[in-house]
């Protein structure tokens, strides 16, 4: 699966930034994004299972970011609302053919780079 985050940049806190992830290839059973800060490992931030659309999230992340796809365009988006210094990551966008959700970032293809979002206090 080919994947092509879009979206970063640099906000202030308080403000929002949609993330956007167009897949291509074969049959997606769950998207997911992922982040990384510097010297950190991937973590986990939210994943939607692409059958039925059933959203996870983070607790770091509940009630501020939305996930969702677009079946029509193969196309999972990140809405993040209230963003935080402590959102200041590289995200990535990966993807599984299984959808049973996996919330390690080994199960997931990355097939591309990701997007900064900086934020600034």
């Amino acid at each position: 699966v080919q994947l092509q985050a879009s979206g970063g940049g640099l906000v202030q806190a308080g403000e929002s930034l949609k993330l956007s992830c167009a897949a291509s290839g074969r049959t997606i059973g769950t998207a997911a994004w992922f982040r990384q800060a510097p010297g950190k490992a991937r973590e986990f931030v939210a994943a939607i299972r692409w059958s039925d659309g059933s959203t996870y999230y983070s607790d770091s992340v509940k009630g501020r970011f939305t996930i969702s796809r677009d079946n029509s365009q193969n196309t999972v988006y990140l809405q993040m609302n209230s963003l935080e210094p402590e959102d200041t990551a590289v995200y990535y966008c990966g993807t599984r053919n299984s959808p049973v959700i996996h919330y390690v970032a080994r199960s997931y293809n990355f097939g591309g780079q990701g997007t900064q979002v900086t934020v600034s206090s």
